[in-house]
C-alpha cells in the first residue's frame, strides 16, 4: 500500500507518496500527471509520520535553513543503477553543484565499469524524490542547466533558494526565457 498527501510550497503544491514508514516520492505539479493516485494501491493519508517530517523539512528548506535530509526515511523505487546514482545525489552539499560527468566518474571509480554522463542523466531524470534527493544540483559540464522534471524555472528557484549564483549558468537552447 502506498499513501499520498499534498503540501503547499512557495513553488506550488507538491505531491508526497510513501509507504507506512518511508517517503517514496516528492513530485511537483508538472510531474503529477504520471501518477495515478486513484489506483487501488494508493490511499490518501495526511497524518503519516513520514509526511509530517517531510512537510516540516520542506518548510525549513524553503525558509533557507538547510535541513538535514537524513531525518526523513527514503525508499525511492528504482533499479540498482538508479539507486546508486540517487545515493550520489544525496552527497551533493546544499548550495553546491556538480556535473553529470563528475557523477559518471564516481560511478566508474566505484564499479570499475566505464559510465557515460548520458547514462547518469537518465537516472537523474527518473529521481522520484525531488529536492530531498537533490537532482536540481546537477548541471552539464558547460554549465548548462539542462532539463529538470519539475521544469527549468523550478530548478532555478531551488538553486536560488540554496544561495547558488545562477548568473554563470546557461539555459537549454529550447528554453530561452532568461529570468535569472
Amino acid at each position: 500500500m502506498f499513501y499520498f498527501t499534498y503540501h503547499d510550497t512557495p513553488l506550488g503544491t507538491v505531491l508526497l507518496t510513501a509507504t507506512d514508514t518511508a517517503l517514496t516520492g516528492l513530485y511537483f505539479k508538472t510531474q503529477f500527471n504520471g501518477l495515478n493516485t486513484s489506483a487501488p494501491q494508493f490511499r490518501r493519508q495526511n497524518d503519516l509520520s513520514v509526511f509530517s517530517k517531510t512537510k516540516k523539512w520542506l518548510d525549513r528548506y524553503f525558509a533557507r535553513q538547510n535541513p538535514d535530509p537524513d531525518i526523513i526515511p527514503l525508499n525511492p523505487q528504482g533499479n540498482t543503477f538508479r539507486q546508486r546514482v540517487w545515493h550520489l545525489l544525496r552527497d551533493i552539499p546544499y548550495g553546491e553543484l556538480t556535473t553529470y560527468g563528475a557523477l559518471a566518474q564516481k560511478i566508474t571509480e566505484q564499479t570499475g565499469c566505464p559510465m557515460s554522463a548520458q547514462a547518469i542523466g537518465g537516472a537523474v531524470g527518473h529521481n522520484p524524490i525531488s529536492i530531498i534527493i537533490p537532482c536540481h544540483r546537477v548541471v552539464s559540464s558547460n554549465n548548462n542547466l539542462t532539463g529538470y522534471a519539475g521544469g527549468i524555472d523550478i530548478k532555478i528557484s531551488l538553486l536560488k533558494t540554496e544561495g547558488v549564483d545562477v548568473s554563470a549558468l546557461s539555459l537549454p537552447h529550447r528554453h530561452k526565457k532568461n529570468n535569472f
